[in-house]
């Protein structure tokens, strides 16, 4: 048995109930459950339709997120989280590289390295190493000015954690900007890598080893042998090409407002709804939202 979820972004588009009936009724699905009005809504199949990424290819230009995946298992007991673009909507390097006078220079080796086109340890060298000299006490600046969080994020670690779920923030951003961020949020525990300082200033380097795309599938390994739970029980979110091994090991993988060779490579797509999204895909109704 699969399930078929339909959602939007709801302070931009409404889902149509009309458009909603027509695709259950196209594929002989059951019968439509509203999550959310306006919103999100699921309904169940018996079989994987084989039009499937044609369906979400005409819904995505109407603002329409498809997922369709098995029912069963779907709803998570762990949900590890990328951070730049996914749990913020910046890129913190390259926020820092904006207060340094050079951002257009940084963002531009940022977005190769995310779409896969660069090594990513390679990239962040060469990227931190451009920061050299920057006062440390820019990073707060930049949180306290530039930092925005992801909309839906304190309800998708408010309802998994009363439901008891556990949260790890894995990023190969800084740990200047986990620890506020996971602290914010509610994370259990965060990991990233580490800007190193001398005498108050930024020396180009950071901490080995580096935490990239490798480092996220060992935190994955590590935190459901602690905690005694199956891969499959985990749902993983990112945006970039150093996030595909996480999300391909992952339960269910999400690719969040992702590079579009990234998402090509994952099932679950989020291109239109918030971080919500992962609470709607497991079954959540709005109406079951923690705060």
């Amino acid at each position: 048995m699969f399930i078929a979820t339909l959602l939007t972004n709801p302070a931009q588009v409404k889902l149509d109930p009309a458009l909603v009936e027509n695709l259950r009724n196209a594929w002989g699905g059951g019968d439509a459950v509203w999550l959310s009005a306006d919103e999100a809504a699921e309904f169940t199949l018996e079989t994987l339709p084989g039009n499937q990424w044609d369906v979400w290819a005409d819904l995505q230009t109407l603002g329409v997120d498809l997922i369709v995946q098995p029912l069963e298992g779907r709803r998570k007991k762990m949900l590890l989280a990328d951070m730049d673009s996914t749990m913020i909507q910046q890129e913190c390097i390259d926020e820092l590289a904006a207060e340094a006078g050079i951002g257009e220079r940084v963002a531009d080796i940022t977005a190769r390295a995310m779409n896969g086109e660069l090594d990513f340890e390679g990239a962040l060298l060469e990227r931190v190493g451009l920061l050299k000299g920057l006062p440390e006490a820019i990073i707060e600046r930049v949180l306290a000015e530039r930092i925005t969080y992801m909309p839906g994020g304190k309800a998708l670690l408010a309802t998994m954690k009363a439901n008891g779920g556990y949260a790890a923030l894995v990023s190969g951003g800084f740990t200047a900007f986990t620890a506020k961020v996971a602290a914010e949020l509610g994370f259990d525990e965060n990991h990233a890598n580490t800007l190193i300082v001398e005498d108050g200033a930024l020396n180009g380097d950071v901490g080995r080893p580096i935490l990239g795309k490798q480092a996220k599938v060992d935190q994955l390994e590590r935190i459901t042998a602690k905690l005694g739970i199956g891969e499959d029980e985990v749902v993983a979110v990112g945006d970039g090409a150093n996030d595909l091994g996480m999300l391909s090991r992952a339960g269910s993988g999400v690719a969040l407002h992702a590079k579009p060779s990234v998402a090509a490579q994952c099932q679950i797509r989020i291109n239109h709804g918030d971080l919500t999204a992962l609470l709607f895909i497991q079954g959540y109704a709005r109406s079951d939202f923690a705060t």
